[in-house]
C-alpha cells in the first residue's frame, strides 16, 4: 500500500475522528443536565407533590401526583442512562472508529458510493452515515464475498452490488497502523495479526474477522434449529456471541437480553466470554450451565457434578444403562406414563395439621380421579387444589372447637386482639361473638401454612412418583433394545433410591425427574424466552435437548459444538443429529458446518487431527508455528521435570500455560509435586474459580471451550488413556493449544498417538 493511499485514509480518519469527539462532548452535556434534573426532582420531590389525604378524591389527585414524578424521574434516568451509553460508544470510537471501507456500485445509481464498518453507527447529521455497524445490512457484503457482485440480503428483499474496493485497516489510539486492500472475503495478514496474539483469561470480540460461513450463522433469522458443527477452534463460539449481538440490534424494540439464553459447558466458560457482548454494546444475555439450571430447581436436592459426572463414565457396568437414561425414547417413556397417570397411579401423601391428618391421601385421590376422564392433568390438578382448599374452610369451624385454639385465646395479649379487629375493620361485640372472631382469626393464620402446601403441590409426591415410573419402565418400553436387562435395571433404580434418601440425583436422572413433575403439575415452559443457544451440545443427551425444547416452548435453538469433542456422550452424540431430526421440523432445521480451525498453529491442527478417525476434512488455517513436543520419560520424576523445563521455556515467550490432566485427582497431585518443586501454578478445582495468567493446572472437563498459548498434556500414557474410548478426550486436550503443544507420557505412549505421522512431531525419549 502506498504512502500516499496511507495518507489520505488518515486525513479521512482525522476528520471522523474530530466529528466523534464533538458528538461526544454533546452527549456529555446531555448526561450532566439529565443528572442535574434528576438530582433536581429528587430533592424537591414531595415539595411538588400535591398532598391530600382529607378525601378520597384528593387522595386519587395525591397518587397521580406522586405518579407524574415518579413518570418524570424515570424519563429522567433513561435518558441519562442512553446519554452515557452514547458517551462509552464514542469514548471507543475515538481509538478506533472503523475497521474497513467497501466502495461498490449499485445498479441504476450514478457513480459508485463508499462506506466504512465499525463497532457501531456514526452520523453527523439524520440519515448521512460516518460509520456503519457492522451488523446492519449494508454491512454483510464485507463478510460475504470478495470483489466483483456480491448479493445480500435487505428489509426489502436481495441486492445485488458491484464491489470496486475492499480496504481493511488497523488502527490504535487514532492512527492507521496498516492498510491493506483483498480481494479475500476478510484478507489474510489481519486474520493472521488476530490469531498470533496471546491467549487472554477474558475472549475478545472477533468481528473484523468473521469469516463467510460464520456470517452465515451470524445473520440466519429464519430457521428454529440452527445446528452448527464445527471443529475445534473453528470460532463457533465467537460466531454464536457475534450471532447474539446481531439478533439484539435486528429486533431491537422488541427484543432483550433477558429473553436470550445460553447454556454453557461450565461456570469457567461463561467467565471467561462474559465481556464479548459489552464489547458490542450490548447487555449480556442470561448465562447459565445445565447443572445450575438444574439445582436451581431442585434446591432440596444436590445434583450430581461436573467432576462426579466424569469420574462415573469410566464405570462400564452403567453404560447401557446411561444410553437408556439419555435417549429420546425415555423421553417419550416419561410422557407416555404422565398419560398414564390421567387414569390411576398417582402418589399421593397425607395434608397434616398439628401432627394430625388433616386431609388423608385416600380422600385427595378420590378427588383427584374423580374429575370427568377427559381433564387433562393441569386441569385435574387445579381442580383438586380447589376442593382441598374448600375443605380446609369447612374444617376452619370444626378446628375453632379445640382446646389448644380456646388456650391460644386466651393468651392472646390485648394489642395482638386489637390489631385483628384493626385488620378485619371490625367492633368488638358480644363475648361469644368476640371468642369466634378470634378463634376464627387463629385458625385461619394456623391454616395459612397448610394452604400454602396446597397451591405448592405438597400433598403429590415427585419422589415416589419417579421411583414408581423407573420401577415401571420395563413394561412401557424394551429396555433390552439397549443392552440392558431387568437386573442391572433394578439395581440402577436401587441406585437412584438409595441417593434421593440422602438428598442426591444423578444428573442422568434430573431432566426426567423434573420432566415428570412439570406434566404432573401442568407447567408449560417459559414462553418468553425467545432465544437459547446451547454451547458443546456434543455433551447433552437427546432427552436433555427435548426436555429444554418442552422448557422454552416458544424459543428458536441455535446448537453448536463438536462430534469429536464428545466428553461425557461419547458414541451416542452421533445419534443426536438424526434424533433432533425429530424434534423440530425439517424445513426450518438448518446444519452449517465448520471445517477450518483458526485457534492453533497449522503444525498443531495438522497434529490433531490425526487423532480422529475422520480428521481428514479438518482444514487448518496457514498459520506457521513449532512443532508438537512428546516427551516419552521412564518416571515420574523425569516427567516432572520435562515438564518443569517446558513451563519454564512457555513463560518466556507466552502469558499462559495451561497443564491437562485427565482427572481432579490427578491435577490435585500435578499441583502438590509442582508446589514441591517451587514451581508457582494455580489449580482449577471447580468450575467457579477464574482464569489467571502464568500456569494453570486443570482437569480435562473443565477445559472445554478454552483456549490456551501453551499447553501441557499430562501423562498421556497407554496406562492413563489405553483405548479410542479416549479419543475424543484426548482431542479435546490437544486441541486447546494456540501456539505451542507439549505432550507427556510416563512410560508407554497411549496407542491413541499411533496415527499421528512421526514427522509432525518431536519425540524426545530417555
Amino acid at each position: 500500500m502506498t504512502d500516499t493511499v496511507k495518507a489520505q485514509e488518515q486525513n479521512h480518519l482525522d476528520q471522523v475522528i474530530d466529528k466523534v469527539k464533538q458528538a461526544k462532548k454533546v452527549e456529555a452535556a446531555k448526561v450532566s443536565d439529565a443528572k442535574r434534573d434528576t438530582d433536581e426532582i429528587n430533592k424537591n420531590f414531595y415539595n411538588d407533590v400535591r398532598l391530600n389525604t382529607t378525601t378520597y378524591s384528593g387522595m386519587m389527585d395525591t397518587a397521580l401526583s406522586i405518579r407524574q414524578q415518579q413518570q418524570m424521574l424515570a424519563e429522567r434516568e433513561t435518558r441519562q442512562e442512553y446519554a452515557a451509553k452514547q458517551v462509552n460508544t464514542l469514548s471507543k470510537m475515538e481509538d478506533n472508529p472503523y475497521f474497513a471501507r467497501l466502495d461498490f456500485h449499485e445498479a441504476g445509481e450514478p457513480k459508485a458510493e463508499t462506506i466504512y464498518i465499525g463497532m457501531a453507527s456514526f452520523t453527523d447529521r439524520p440519515d448521512h452515515y460516518l460509520i456503519y455497524d457492522w451488523r446492519a445490512p449494508i454491512s454483510s457484503i464485507y463478510y460475504d464475498g470478495g470483489i466483483g457482485e456480491v448479493t445480500y440480503q435487505t428489509p426489502d428483499g436481495e441486492q445485488t452490488v458491484d464491489v470496486k474496493l475492499k480496504r481493511q485497516f488497523q488502527i490504535a489510539a487514532g492512527k492507521i497502523k496498516t492498510v491493506f486492500d483483498t480481494e479475500e472475503v476478510v484478507g489474510d495478514q489481519m486474520l493472521l495479526d488476530a490469531l498470533g496474539n496471546q491467549s487472554d483469561t477474558k475472549m475478545k470480540s472477533i468481528v473484523t474477522t468473521i469469516q463467510k460461513e460464520q456470517n452465515q450463522i451470524i445473520r440466519d433469522t429464519s430457521a428454529d434449529l440452527l445446528f452448527v458443527q464445527g471443529a475445534a477452534g473453528s470460532g463457533k463460539t465467537a460466531a454464536i456471541l457475534q450471532r447474539v449481538a446481531y439478533l439484539l440490534y435486528q429486533y431491537r424494540g422488541n427484543l432483550n437480553s433477558a429473553q436470550v439464553v445460553l447454556f454453557s459447558p461450565n461456570q469457567l466458560f461463561n467467565d471467561y466470554i462474559n465481556q464479548v457482548l459489552p464489547e458490542l454494546g450490548e447487555q449480556n444475555m442470561v448465562q447459565m450451565t445445565f447443572y445450575q439450571y438444574s439445582s436451581h430447581r431442585l434446591p432440596n436436592l444436590e445434583v450430581e457434578t461436573l467432576g462426579e459426572r466424569f469420574d462415573e463414565q469410566f464405570d462400564t457396568s452403567k453404560k447401557a444403562v446411561a444410553t437408556l437414561k439419555g435417549s429420546l425414547q425415555y423421553f417419550k417413556a416419561v410422557t407416555a406414563y404422565a398419560h398414564h397417570l390421567n387414569k390411576e397411579d398417582m402418589r399421593f401423601r397425607n395434608i397434616v395439621f398439628n401432627g394430625e391428618v388433616l386431609i388423608p391421601k385416600e380422600k385427595i385421590a378420590s378427588i383427584y380421579y374423580g374429575f370427568n376422564e377427559n381433564y387433562n392433568l393441569r386441569n385435574r390438578l387445579a381442580g383438586t387444589k380447589e376442593s382441598l382448599m374448600k375443605m380446609i374452610n369447612r374444617k376452619v369451624h370444626v378446628e375453632m372447637k379445640k382446646d389448644w385454639v380456646e388456650e391460644a385465646v386466651q393468651n392472646l395479649t390485648k394489642e395482638q386482639i386489637q390489631a385483628m379487629h384493626h385488620d378485619a375493620e371490625t367492633e368488638i361485640q358480644d363475648a361469644d361473638e368476640e371468642f369466634k372472631f378470634l378463634a376464627r382469626n387463629i385458625v385461619n393464620k394456623a391454616f395459612q401454612k397448610v394452604r400454602r402446601q396446597i397451591m405448592r403441590n405438597h400433598f403429590l409426591t415427585i419422589t415416589h412418583q419417579f421411583v414408581h415410573f423407573l420401577r415401571s419402565l420395563p413394561q412401557i418400553i424394551d429396555i433390552s433394545a439397549f443392552g440392558v436387562t431387568k437386573e442391572a435395571w433394578q439395581d440402577s433404580v436401587s441406585g437412584v433410591i438409595e441417593d434421593l434418601k440422602v438428598g442426591k440425583l444423578a444428573m442422568a436422572d434430573v431432566s426426567p425427574y423434573l420432566y415428570l413433575y412439570d406434566l404432573m403439575t401442568g407447567k408449560r415452559g417459559q414462553k418468553d424466552i425467545r432465544y437459547l443457544f446451547i454451547d458443546e451440545v456434543q455433551d447433552y443427551t437427546a432427552f436433555q435437548l427435548a426436555f429444554l425444547k418442552f422448557s422454552f416452548p416458544r424459543a428458536r435453538f441455535t446448537l453448536l459444538g463438536d462430534l469429536n469433542q464428545a466428553i461425557f456422550t461419547h458414541e451416542n452424540s452421533e445419534r443426536l443429529l438424526t434424533e433432533l431430526g425429530t424434534l423440530f421440523k425439517p424445513d426450518k432445521t438448518r446444519v452449517i458446518q465448520l471445517t477450518k480451525s483458526y485457534r492453533s498453529t497449522k503444525q498443531i491442527t495438522e497434529f490433531t487431527k490425526h487423532l480422529l478417525s475422520d480428521g481428514e476434512q479438518i482444514e487448518a488455517f496457514d498459520r506457521q508455528g513449532e512443532l508438537p513436543t512428546i516427551y516419552v520419560e521412564p518416571n515420574q520424576g523425569q516427567a516432572l521435570n520435562a515438564m518443569k523445563n517446558q513451563i519454564e521455556s512457555n513463560l518466556a515467550i507466552h502469558e499462559t500455560t495451561a497443564i491437562i490432566g485427565k482427572t481432579l485427582a490427578e491435577c490435585e497431585q500435578i499441583a502438590e509435586l509442582l508446589q514441591q518443586a517451587g514451581v508457582k501454578a494455580t489449580l482449577i478445582r471447580t468450575e467457579n474459580q477464574r482464569l489467571v495468567n502464568g500456569v494453570i493446572i486443570v482437569p480435562s472437563y473443565l477445559a472445554k471451550g478454552l483456549e490456551f498459548d501453551s499447553v501441557i498434556m499430562w501423562d498421556a500414557s497407554a496406562k492413563a488413556y489405553p483405548d479410542a474410548s479416549d479419543q475424543q478426550l484426548v482431542y479435546t486436550i490437544a486441541t486447546r493449544a494456540m501456539h505451542r503443544l507439549t505432550i507427556i507420557s510416563i512410560g508407554e505412549l497411549s496407542p491413541l498417538f499411533a496415527p499421528v505421522p512421526q514427522n509432525e512431531y518431536e519425540l524426545i525419549m530417555e
